[in-house]
């Protein structure tokens, strides 16, 4: 498989929808739309989709953390089949909003079901594969959960409306995964303007592909 697998992950309110939509567009601008694939999770395929509207509809308050875990597994292995490895054959770039660090940091901190319990139940589900670069974008809990209110208050779903205290418990999970696996997870600071966060994470994919935003690195 020849193509490169780029996660990007965050709490909520770090801005990824923002800063994807950017950086599709400019790594469509020099590859050329065909190369380049956006999707995300849960979703992605139809199957997959289905089982978003399930996890996120905000009526379905009296969910499993267990279940809602399997859930996300289970879609994430059905996207994994439908979409990334037939991209990853076809030497396509795929930017994926949010990826198996999401669960472990949602539901295994987040839920208390054990980080190393999702990760272990996510194996069977991915079968070893990983994204070659994960992104990062850190924001602190308070200041995510401000910008959802302000920006996109119609759009909240039923994990935006957990407590300040599971946000901050998903954060901290967050920075441990970066901690633990820094050679595949950086970090970008998404408090900073739209405008800069972006230019880091061009220089964050640069850094890891140097085939990409060549350009950049010249100026």
């Amino acid at each position: 498989m020849v193509g490169k697998f780029i996660s990007f992950e965050g709490p909520d309110g770090a801005g990824k929808t923002s800063v994807l939509r950017q950086i599709k567009a400019d790594l469509e601008n020099e590859l050329g739309t065909e190369q380049v694939m956006y999707t995300r999770e849960p979703g992605g395929n139809h199957i997959s989709e289905q089982i978003r509207q399930v996890l996120f509809n905000p009526e379905n308050t009296d969910m499993d953390g267990r279940t809602e875990a399997l859930l996300f597994a289970a879609a994430r292995r059905q996207h994994i089949v439908s979409e990334i490895v037939p991209a990853l054959r076809a030497g396509q770039v795929i930017l994926c909003d949010r990826y198996v660090d999401s669960s472990i940091a949602y539901q295994g901190a987040g839920r208390q079901l054990g980080e190393d319990a999702i990760w272990q139940m996510n194996q069977f589900a991915i079968d070893g594969l990983l994204p070659q670069l994960t992104v990062y974008l850190d924001i602190e809990s308070e200041i995510g959960l401000r910008r959802i209110a302000e920006h996109r208050a119609d759009q909240v779903n039923r994990l935006d409306k957990e407590k300040l205290s599971f946000h901050r418990t998903v954060r901290q999970a967050y920075l441990r995964l970066y901690h633990r696996y820094p050679e595949r997870i950086k970090l970008v600071d998404a408090s900073q303007p739209l405008a800069k966060v972006v230019a880091d994470v061009r220089q964050t994919i640069h850094a890891r592909f140097p085939d990409l935003f060549v350009e950049e690195s010249k100026r």
